[in-house]
């Protein structure tokens, strides 16, 4: 019985970074022979067990075979006779398929060491094209290290356009690929992500509402990268490079996706864009199954991102409806996440990246305003219902006015 640490923990130890999850695989052993050792199981579609005492998991040492459809769609086999070289042939990268002994010594049978001095993300086997899962996570790896200098092999990327044509990424379910997604879209430099999946034509089926903003000029005025899906990318390395959280990246991602519905005739003018997207947006929630923060705040930046970019010039009872809109009053939180991605949007374009935002602040002001503004006066009054509620939006409506006054005064 052999243990190794393996995948992810040695790639990033030789990488220099830090490590966080350690993954062991153990060669030699039977289940039976790790329950008696002391080691619990837990899986339930191979053997993995949690050590005694750090709790950790270790697997043993598998094969596996296609056997249907989709991510789940795999035979494993684990056995004491299955060797360490057979378990990281399986694996997806050859960056992925090393493995470091209790004496700190590597084992490499797939050259990973060489690949990540070359900076190059390649596929271990022919076997990669069997799990239509590896081009997520290829584009992710991508995402991760962009900016040591990686890009994935032409080979490597020829086998994902050939799982991006089989079909095979509509078998993955939507639980699986948003993982991926999501953990993508968290990375230094999530703009690789949706830029690799666009180059294996996999964007097209996974989100062809993004992929059909490439190519669709807008005004140079006000986008001097002009193209659509060119901006829609530097507003992410905007989210990346601000820190954003997850639901305003997800927000930024589809804040546009209306353009790519624009008759030709009508370019480079989009008007309506921000209505025609909400269906679009509607859609892509539904399919990659979203969490319900991510779909409400990609809906309300989709269609309310242009008001943010004019809130200056907004009229006061324009200015109440959209903090209405917003439960400012209850949801403080919202409007903050909407505000980062607005201005995510207006730093997304070229050479303007480092530009003022002043309407940010002057939202957070109309909102303090409006929340300024209490019901106990008007209940003081005796007046209720609906009433109560209209005296309160006359009294929210006033304040506004009176700051909007004092704005541009």
């Amino acid at each position: 019985m052999q243990i190794y640490k393996v995948g992810g923990a040695v790639r990033d130890r030789l990488l220099g970074l830090p490590v966080a999850d350690i993954d062991w695989v153990v060669v030699g052993a039977s289940a039976a022979e790790m329950q008696a050792q002391g080691y619990r199981p837990v899986g339930e579609d191979f053997p993995v067990f949690l050590h005694p005492q750090s709790g950790e998991e270790y697997a043993l040492a598998r094969t596996e075979r296609k056997s249907g459809q989709g991510y789940g769609g795999f035979t494993f086999y684990a056995s004491p006779q299955v060797t360490l070289e057979e378990d990281l042939q399986r694996r997806d990268l050859t960056i992925n398929a090393m493995a470091e002994d209790d004496h700190g010594q590597v084992i490499d049978p797939y050259h990973g060491q060489a690949d990540l001095a070359a900076r190059v993300l390649r596929h271990v086997s022919p076997a990669f094209a069997e799990d239509p899962l590896r081009v997520l996570r290829v584009a992710r790896f991508a995402a991760r290290y962009a900016p040591l200098g990686f890009h994935v092999a032409p080979e490597t990327l020829a086998l994902m356009r050939q799982l991006a044509e089989s079909g095979e990424l509509q078998a993955l379910t939507a639980e699986r690929s948003w993982k991926e997604i999501s953990r993508a879209l968290m990375e230094t430099r999530p703009d690789v992500f949706i830029q690799v999946l666009r180059d294996c034509g996999a964007l097209a089926q996974l989100f062809p509402e993004v992929d059909a903003l490439f190519g669709v000029p807008q005004p140079p005025a006000h986008h001097p990268e002009i193209d659509s899906g060119e901006h829609t990318l530097a507003v992410l390395r905007q989210c990346a490079a601000h820190r954003q959280p997850l639901a305003v990246r997800w927000a930024c991602l589809l804040h546009d996706v209306g353009k790519g519905t624009t008759p030709e005739s009508q370019w480079p003018r989009h008007i309506a864009h921000e209505t025609r997207g909400l269906k679009l947006i509607r859609a892509v929630n539904q399919r990659c199954k979203a969490p319900r923060d991510c779909q409400e705040l990609a809906l309300l930046v989709g269609e309310y991102h242009t008001h943010a970019h004019r809130a200056l010039e907004l009229r006061p009872n324009t200015l109440l409806e959209l903090l209405q809109r917003f439960d400012v009053y209850r949801r403080p939180q919202r409007l903050e996440e909407f505000i980062a991605a607005c201005e995510m949007d207006a730093r997304g374009r070229h050479g303007l990246e480092q530009r003022a935002y002043p309407q940010a602040d002057y939202l957070r002001g109309a909102a303090a305003a409006a929340r300024a503004v209490t019901a106990q006066p008007l209940l003081e009054r005796g007046l209720q219902g609906a009433e109560l509620g209209e005296a309160l939006n006359r009294a929210r409506l006033e304040a506004l006015k009176a700051y909007k006054d004092g704005a541009s005064a």
